[in-house]
C-alpha cells in the first residue's frame, strides 16, 4: 500500500514542478513531465501535437505573457487533472488538462479551454460565488 502512495506523491509532486516551471518560463523544466513520444491534443482547435519535442516547441513559441494558477490537482493511478487558470496578457482563461501517465511519464494530455463569462441574473438568487483557492 505504501508503494501506492508513495508514487501518487511523487506524481502529484513532478505535475506542479511541471506547472510551477509553467511559469517560471524554464520550458525544459516544463517538459520533463512528457514522454518522448507523448501526444497533446487540443480538442477546440481540432490540434494534436506528437512528440515532446513538437508540444515543447508549440508552447515556447506563444507571444502571449502567461501565467499558471493551479486551482487543484486530482488523480489516481494513471489518470491525473489539472485545474488551472492560465491568464494571457492579463486575460484569464480557464483550463483542465487531463494526463494520462505511463511509467512516471505523460504520454497523453487532453487540454480543455473555456473563457469566463458573466452569471445571467436569473441564477442570482440560488448562487453564491466560489471561494478564492490559496
Amino acid at each position: 500500500m505504501s508503494s501506492a502512495i508513495d508514487r501518487e506523491a511523487d506524481i502529484r509532486a513532478r505535475l506542479q514542478e511541471h506547472w510551477e516551471a509553467s511559469e517560471r518560463g524554464d520550458i525544459d523544466a516544463e517538459h520533463a513531465i512528457y514522454a518522448a513520444d507523448a501526444i497533446l491534443d487540443y480538442p477546440q482547435s481540432g490540434e494534436r501535437f506528437r512528440g515532446r519535442s513538437r508540444i515543447q516547441a508549440q508552447r515556447g513559441g506563444h507571444p502571449a505573457e502567461r501565467h499558471f494558477t493551479i486551482r487543484r490537482i486530482l488523480g489516481d493511478g494513471d489518470l491525473w487533472v489539472s485545474e488551472c487558470v492560465i491568464t494571457y496578457d492579463g486575460v484569464p482563461t480557464y483550463s483542465l488538462s487531463v494526463m494520462e501517465i505511463t511509467d512516471g511519464l505523460v504520454t497523453h494530455e487532453t487540454q480543455y479551454f473555456a473563457n469566463p463569462f458573466p452569471a445571467p441574473p436569473g441564477r442570482a438568487a440560488p448562487a453564491e460565488p466560489i471561494p478564492v483557492r490559496e
